[in-house]
């Protein structure tokens, strides 16, 4: 017998500081954050989808905690999403659709062998279609996934009032905020024709849709505490629909 295995341990509260004795009685709940890795205007970083996305994960999990028993813990995120319409701006890497499909379908069959239920939890629009499609098989293969938006009620498309005041509040140092500039204000849909065939780069210079220049840490506050309560009813209610949207 490997008594190293057997000894009782404190379960952690993230998967990437966990050692495999300390899983191999548990079978925890796992909340993956999935963001991206692309252009956020000249004001904010390139991971600020993957930062609301991790923060708002953790957030999530405190809150379960308090509110009933049971393993739960957060991964460490994926970072790579989607992200074809930043192509034209530096520091952009999008892996693609079916890529991230073909990922997402992966990890969920490798965690869902010792997780006893997993929840993405998705700070990057772009990669709707492909949680859709992953979570949809998953689930037709009987395994317990859904998966969360991290979204508010009025919020502008990119890099604008929403996310700068987001990351005003959980990341301020990482705000550039002397290159705060107001991007291109339309409604999506108005810009969807456009940027179908040339991307962001197509519609706004510099890569933001939405004003920048009102954000403030308050309205971030505001902001996520409205992601981290839609995502953790969503969960606590756990009620997927035909794609594992958790409604």
């Amino acid at each position: 017998m490997n008594t190293a295995y057997d000894r009782h341990v404190a379960f952690p509260s993230g998967l990437g500081n966990s050692t495999s004795r300390q899983l191999r009685s548990m079978s925890p709940m796992l909340i993956i954050p999935v963001g991206s890795t692309e252009q956020h205007g000249p004001h904010l970083p390139l991971d600020t989808d993957t930062r609301i996305a991790t923060a708002v994960a953790r957030e999530v999990l405190e809150q379960l905690d308090d509110a009933s028993a049971g393993a739960r813990m957060v991964a460490p995120a994926v970072p790579y999403g989607a992200s074809g319409e930043h192509e034209g701006f530096p520091g952009t890497v999008s892996i693609g659709t079916a890529a991230l499909q073909s990922l997402l379908v992966e990890y969920g069959r490798s965690a869902s062998s010792w997780a006893s239920r997993l929840v993405y939890v998705n700070g990057h629009g772009g990669n709707v279609e492909a949680l859709a499609a992953a979570v949809a098989l998953l689930r037709q293969e009987g395994r317990d996934v859904g998966w969360v938006p991290c979204i508010a009620a009025g919020a502008d498309a990119h890099a604008g009032h929403t996310e700068t005041s987001v990351l005003l509040h959980i990341s301020p140092g990482d705000v550039w905020t002397d290159d705060l500039s107001a991007g291109n204000t339309a409604p999506l849909a108005e810009l969807m024709p456009a940027m179908r065939s040339g991307g962001i780069a197509a519609v706004s210079e510099v890569g933001v849709l939405g004003d920048p220049t009102t954000a403030t840490a308050a309205e971030g506050e505001r902001i996520f505490a409205e992601m981290v309560n839609g995502c953790g009813g969503r969960i606590r209610r756990w009620q997927p629909d035909r794609n594992g949207l958790l409604t």
